[in-house]
């Protein structure tokens, strides 16, 4: 827990610097006043309102006990097992398969599972999942993920405001091929920002999930199955999407543009391994 409030201090430090840094550039002492006034409001969006950002990205609604009685019961029993209170739920009427947590703790955390998911796997797989998902809640990983996806939005929102206000080509602004450089920065920047959050963290949340519903081979099925649904209908690569997909329990993209950069998933093959020798299959 400290690990990750210590890296969470510096994503949200490292994006205060880059708007100071940026302001300074595009107006002088009067733009690192505002840029100042900027960072502050981003760092507070960032930290109270990431898990709105995500939720809104992937266009998810709260679902009720009535409409998904299982999932509600999953959840119910696995929180009730980890003794931890139950976190919000949420659907995306995305028809890939695939899910995420978000939130700063476990009282304001939130899962979110996409209808794909719901419709491709039998109750066992998700129950595999939400174990998964619940283990990067309890992990404590959840805030520097989620703090990380609204930075990376607004990063991006960063280069995009350079473009427009980047001032003439003379020495007192950036000009145009500096406001082209910002706008192709931001988003590798974005990308940087992601990229520090460790890989070993789904190993980790795999681990957890499959000790919390004593089903390793669950997950392990329902990672297969949700890495041939991603491959099937990949998810649109804008900007919203890839700033919420190191979220997602599995790569969202088709792999071969942009989001890439964007991917902190191990591969699901080595995933898989590692499940089925925790259920005692040996290669």
């Amino acid at each position: 827990m400290h690990h990750n409030g210590l890296r969470t201090a510096v994503l949200l430090g490292g994006l205060s610097a880059l708007i100071v840094a940026v302001g300074a550039w595009l107006g002088g002492g009067t733009g690192v006043r505002i840029a100042f006034v900027l960072a502050l409001a981003s760092n507070g969006i960032a930290y109270f309102f990431s898990d709105r950002i995500a939720l809104s990205a992937m266009r998810a609604r709260p679902v009720s006990e009535v409409e998904q009685p299982t999932l509600y019961r999953i959840v119910r029993e696995l929180s009730t097992e980890a003794r931890q209170p139950m976190p919000r739920l949420y659907i995306s009427p995305t028809v890939q398969p695939n899910a995420f947590a978000t939130g700063r703790s476990p009282r304001q955390a939130a899962v979110c599972v996409t209808y794909g998911l719901t419709k491709l796997l039998d109750e066992a797989e998700l129950r595999g999942v939400i174990g998964h998902e619940l283990s990067h809640v309890y992990n404590r990983d959840i805030l520097v993920s989620s703090v990380a996806g609204a930075l990376a939005t607004m990063i991006t929102w960063l280069s995009y405001v350079a473009v427009f206000f980047g001032g003439s080509d003379d020495d007192e602004g950036p000009g145009f091929l500096g406001a082209l450089l910002m706008m192709v920065l931001g988003p590798v920047a974005a990308g940087m920002v992601q990229m520090a959050i460790s890989r070993t963290r789904e190993f980790q949340a795999d681990e957890s999930g499959a000790r919390l519903t004593g089903d390793p081979l669950a997950l392990a099925s329902a990672l297969r199955k949700i890495e041939m649904g991603a491959r099937r209908l990949p998810l649109p690569e804008n900007s919203r999407l890839t700033s919420a997909s190191h979220m997602m329990i599995a790569n969202p993209f088709s792999g071969s543009g942009f989001g890439r950069l964007f991917s902190t998933h191990p591969p699901t093959s080595e995933r898989v391994a590692r499940l089925e020798r925790m259920a005692g299959y040996r290669r």
